[in-house]
């Protein structure tokens, strides 16, 4: 006897894998039947709290049907007999235990039923079982080494073979990484509560048995977790009262942040088999996020929002459909918020909308591929339909473009990755067209991979002229302007960036702005005076050349924060500098202070282009001329602030400007900032109607008179005046005509273009 203990001591040390089926076959060929292995804690110590989650009387009790897997030689299984239990089914892939355990009680209890089966992949139909009870089970799937698989798998099992109402009872040691797992798996429609097995007495703190019980519910609820004892009650080890304290604060508090408004992903099979047969009728406005796939079943997993229309009666072109949303775009608020998912669905036209976002994981998988493996997924969720033969469509957002070419790529540590590219589009603008007649028109585009979706400029190409060679040698002179377009030329062939036309169409609505000060700036003009400007974000730096270039009488100062965009727009937009176009590596925000001294002077450091700091003198100097302090102080107002810059955040559903732009405290010193007939102009890109009221609501409590003009898609530029407009609203035909006298165009349609807009503008009330 004493030899045979010794065998079953030395083979219990180096079980080592309590997954494998031949280590417990040669346990169980050792260790006798009449010598049961008990997992954890003995029936004296189970009997009463586990015979209390039954709660039934005595022929419920009968016909009650239990599940026990890996049943092992333990007498669990014996004991509920005994009690009452007469509906007690056993499992295990081990033949050897098995084989003994039928044979120890096929007279005793002739009802008790024996199966050779493996746990993870259970031959019961669905809801066969009132009560599943693991006493160690999943622990011993959930070896740290071996992951969270098999666990996985198993749990899945349960929750499919259990009936609604039914009990999941698992006997386990609570260690953090089984928590985590039995947690995350009931989820909705699931209420799990934790009790503590009571102990031996006990000199010392040793392991504490909990059983952790998951009861399927009809609903889809999310519950807390509840617990039956604090921690002063606990006989165990420090360190496993912890970790199981900690595990279940960490659950909740994900529990509590979903119950309060918080987004929370489930998988299908997290749902009760009612909330499942829920999901195949339309519920008006209903939203739900759900993981799809998992090992075995599909190529990928993937996250979705399953959304059905607010509108009951559509119309709609699909009952369900499917939209893609690739992972440079996830993180966009049209996709990322709920506000914006629910314009996706009246767009696409469908009664459900199961929108899929990808991430990382499917980089390397063609569209074709992603549709073949989400198509059996998706099926599923579709409601229930007169031709359930009908096909789900596929939609996806796209670019619209044709051609793309790679000019050059650059990290900038203030601005990430960037990228200046080269496209052709499908479809161009009949306005483009007529002034520069191409069959595919080549646009240059700077590209911030912060927010991928927004261009950050966007400039025509057009071929260079060449240079035509005299007796001595070139005839083109030498510039001495800051900035060149070298690296562009040599990679595209020749090609130019084109600044005689704005590609942007809101570049266009920010110009037809002027025309709501054009009686001031023509003042200004006729009296030899610069009509002064700064514009906070230079992009390719498109915009200030332009305004340079179409209107004689601006001084315009550029304030960028990041000198890897300047000297970009430099090399490869062919954006150059001179008297009175100067650019300033700055913060935006302290700049605007410093120009009247709103801040102390040592607030902001402005430096030159050319990387050269300013002197006291040019600190004081923004428009050009030098000036003393305390005439700067007083004199140095400017007539036009423009702040076109992009936010590093594009999940907050404003895209530009940066949220710091519209805070109370910026424009009331942009206001201060501006002369008495100044205009202040921001380009506003939100989708959101309330993020765009917030905005408007802010600037109408520092301007006296605010306009708009809707641009294409989400674009809107806001004007700000500080005084009265000379024209009135009727009157914007006549002030067209003397904005129309100071703009120098190469092109009569882009004069028109900038005419037509202005006369769209609106006075918000």
């Amino acid at each position: 006897m004493a030899k045979k203990t010794d065998q079953f001591g030395k083979l219990l040390s180096t079980l080592g894998d309590f997954t494998s089926k031949e280590n417990w076959d040669e346990f169980f060929k050792i260790r006798s039947s009449d010598e049961p292995f008990e997992w954890y804690a003995e029936w004296a110590e189970l009997k009463d709290p586990l015979i209390s989650q039954f709660s039934l009387d005595e022929a419920e009790a009968l016909n009650a049907q239990i599940l026990v897997p890996g049943c092992g030689n333990s007498r669990l299984s014996e004991h509920l007999y005994d009690a009452g239990f007469r509906g007690v089914t056993n499992i295990d892939f081990s033949k050897v235990v098995i084989s003994d355990m039928l044979r120890r009680n096929v007279r005793l209890r002739p009802g008790m039923r024996w199966r050779v089966m493996d746990m993870t992949k259970m031959q019961f139909e669905a809801e066969t079982f009132n009560v599943v009870l693991d006493k160690g089970g999943l622990d011993a799937l959930m070896e740290p080494e071996l992951g969270p698989d098999l666990g996985n798998q198993y749990l899945s099992e349960v929750k499919r073979v259990l009936k609604s109402g039914g009990k999941f009872i698992c006997l386990t040691l609570a260690e953090s990484h089984v928590l985590g797992l039995l947690f995350s798996k009931f989820h909705f429609g699931w209420k799990m509560t934790v009790h503590a097995i009571p102990q031996k007495p006990s000199s010392k703190p040793s392991l504490q048995t909990f059983m952790v019980v998951a009861e399927k519910e009809k609903s889809i609820v999310l519950h807390e977790i509840t617990s039956s004892f604090n921690n002063s009650s606990l006989g165990c080890s420090g360190d496993q009262a912890r970790g199981l304290f900690q595990a279940l604060q960490n659950e909740n508090q994900i529990r509590r942040e979903h119950s309060s408004g918080s987004d929370m992903l489930c998988s299908i099979e997290d749902l009760s088999l009612e909330a499942r047969q829920d999901l195949a009728n339309l519920s008006q406005g209903r939203r739900l996020q759900l993981t799809l796939g998992d090992q075995g079943s599909s190529r990928f997993s993937y996250r979705a929002v399953v959304l059905d229309s607010q509108s009951q009666f559509g119309p709609f072109l699909y009952h369900c459909g499917v939209f893609i949303v690739p992972k440079t775009r996830g993180r966009e608020w049209l996709f990322s918020s709920e506000e914006g998912q629910w314009m996706v669905v009246e767009n696409s036209k469908a009664a459900r909308l199961i929108m899929v976002l990808l991430d990382s994981s499917h980089a390397n998988a063609s569209m074709e591929d992603i549709q073949k493996d989400l198509s059996p997924l998706v099926r599923q969720l579709a409601p229930k339909n007169d031709d359930n033969r009908a096909q789900i469509p596929f939609m996806t957002t796209g670019d619209g473009i044709k051609q793309r070419n790679i000019v050059h790529q650059v990290t900038s540590s203030l601005t990430g990755p960037i990228v200046v590219e080269d496209v052709v589009y499908e479809n161009v603008d009949g306005d483009i067209s007529r002034i520069l007649p191409s069959k595919d028109l080549i646009f240059r585009r700077l590209v911030f991979q912060r927010s991928e979706n927004l261009v950050q400029s966007e400039a025509i190409l057009i071929k260079e002229e060449p240079v035509r060679k005299t007796g001595g040698g070139s005839e083109r002179k030498k510039s001495k302007k800051k900035g060149t377009q070298r690296r562009s030329d040599e990679s595209c062939n020749q090609l130019k960036v084109y600044h005689g036309y704005l590609a942007s169409s809101y570049h266009t609505g920010i110009l037809s702005g002027f025309v709501l000060i054009s009686s001031y700036m023509e003042s200004v003009a006729s009296s030899n005076k610069s009509v002064k400007a700064v514009i906070i974000g230079l992009g390719a730096g498109l915009l200030p050349i332009f305004l340079h270039g179409c209107v004689p009488s601006l001084h315009i100062e550029v304030v960028e924060l990041d000198p890897v965009i300047l000297n970009l727009a430099r090399d490869y937009f062919g954006f150059t500098e001179d008297e009175h176009l100067q650019v300033h590596i700055a913060d935006g925000i302290k700049f605007i202070r410093e120009i009247t001294g709103s801040s102390p002077a040592d607030e902001v450091s402005v430096v030159h282009g050319d990387g050269n700091s300013l002197s006291d003198a040019e600190q004081t100097s923004i428009n050009g001329s030098c000036i003393s302090h305390e005439e700067g102080r007083a004199n140095a107002k400017v007539d036009i602030i423009i702040i076109d810059v992009d936010s590093a955040d594009s999940s907050s559903g404003m895209t530009c400007p940066a949220a710091d732009f519209v805070e109370d405290s910026f424009l009331r010193t942009v206001k201060e900032n501006l002369s008495d007939k100044g205009l202040f102009v921001i380009n506003l890109v939100a989708r959101s109607q309330a993020i765009k009221d917030n905005v408007v609501s802010r600037m109408k409590e520092v301007f006296n008179h605010l306009f708009c003009l809707q641009g294409e898609d989400v674009n809107e530029v806001i004007f700000g005046l500080c005084s009265e407009p000379s024209m009135k609203e009727d009157c914007f035909s006549e002030a067209s005509c003397q904005l129309e006298k100071l703009l120098k165009f190469q092109h009569p349609e882009m004069r028109q273009c900038v005419i037509d807009a202005a006369k769209k503008i609106k006075r918000l009330k």
